[in-house]
């Protein structure tokens, strides 16, 4: 095999030390000679060198790197990047991304401090940051100086991270209204948590639920204790005409749960969920839900970073809209 050309080959062939050849290779020529420039970019080009891109990105003021960190909470079983609501994201980011000028790498992790660590390897130009909680934004705020994007925090922005939130009070408020018009008057919220931006959308689906009754039941994160749980409360679990889980996983889960044990959706129970993820279309029926816009939030949280990094007015607390997708697992009851 053919030994890579190494930059102190090029310098001993020139004359020239290592260091010249180095700066020519990263552009920095301010105080190197056109001529000298022009023989070290013909012999590069020559022996056919191939520079190391992170060495290339890591030798200037700006890497051109963004990070997206996206928390390796205990819910996902260690498959996050298979969540809908995360998928959808990353592949919104990577475009917005690459339009702007920018790489995209992608880190999985649950410790704040490998995200320092991934920060300051790749000397980036900031973050996005997924499903962390408010002390870890609070504790890489003191650890980073680069600008930072949050989706869907719950903190108040400042002049070095960007809160992007999604409106989750109005998403339940419309699901709560949507059941109600329909004829349903006692419904089941399900959500493995009763903080954060669960409880907002649980809060709006009360008020749109008007004087129906809406019963919540907090749920383990693993999917097999999930199953044990609806099999241990089947009966009670017929005595709804509408459940809303505040994830498209959790209710197309559910469905296929009552699908086994012969209960009709939505023929007997109508099932709602969040996010409107890729599992929507693909599920039998297809699933109501609450659509985000992953794109719009994509973009904003671009636009975010490099108002951050160039100093210029940035609303760091946005909240962007919701729109209830109705699709085949909802009936309309009639008394």
């Amino acid at each position: 095999m053919e030994e890579r050309v190494r930059i102190a080959d090029i310098a001993e062939e020139l004359g020239l030390s290592s260091a010249t050849v180095s700066n020519v290779i990263h552009g920095k020529t301010k105080k190197i000679s056109d001529e000298t420039v022009k023989r070290v970019q013909e012999l590069l080009e020559k022996r056919q060198y191939i520079p190391s891109m992170a060495a290339v990105l890591l030798s200037q003021n700006n890497s051109r790197i963004i990070g997206v960190v996206a928390n390796d909470h205990a819910k996902y079983e260690g498959r996050v990047l298979e969540d809908g609501f995360i998928s959808a994201s990353l592949n919104a980011l990577l475009p917005e991304l690459e339009k702007a000028g920018y790489f995209m790498m992608v880190k999985v992790t649950n410790d704040r401090e490998e995200v320092v660590r991934f920060a300051s390897m790749w000397n980036m130009d900031g973050l996005v940051l997924l499903g962390f909680c408010e002390a870890d934004y609070i504790q890489l705020r003191e650890k980073m100086h680069i600008p930072f994007v949050v989706y869907d925090g719950f903190f108040e922005g400042n002049d070095r991270i960007c809160n992007l939130k999604i409106d989750d009070y109005d998403g339940g408020r419309q699901v709560g209204e949507y059941l109600y018009k329909m004829g349903h008057r006692r419904a089941l919220l399900i959500s493995d948590n009763d903080i954060c931006m669960d409880r907002e959308r649980m809060q709006g689906f009360r008020l749109g639920f008007r004087d129906g009754k809406a019963d919540m039941w907090q749920v383990p994160m693993s999917r097999e204790e999930r199953r044990h749980l609806y099999g241990q409360k089947l009966e009670q679990i017929r005595e709804y005409s509408a459940v809303f889980a505040v994830s498209d996983i959790y209710a197309v889960e559910l469905v296929h749960f009552l699908q086994e044990h012969k209960i009709s959706v939505p023929g007997d129970i109508s099932v709602v969920g969040y996010d409107d993820s890729s599992l929507c279309e693909n599920c039998y029926p297809r699933l109501t839900t609450v659509g985000q816009d992953p794109a719009a939030r994509a973009k904003a949280a671009v636009d975010a970073l490099r108002g951050l990094r160039e100093g210029t007015c940035v609303e760091c607390a946005q909240t962007l809209p919701v729109r209830l997708i109705t699709r085949d697992s909802v009936r309309e009851v009639r008394f």
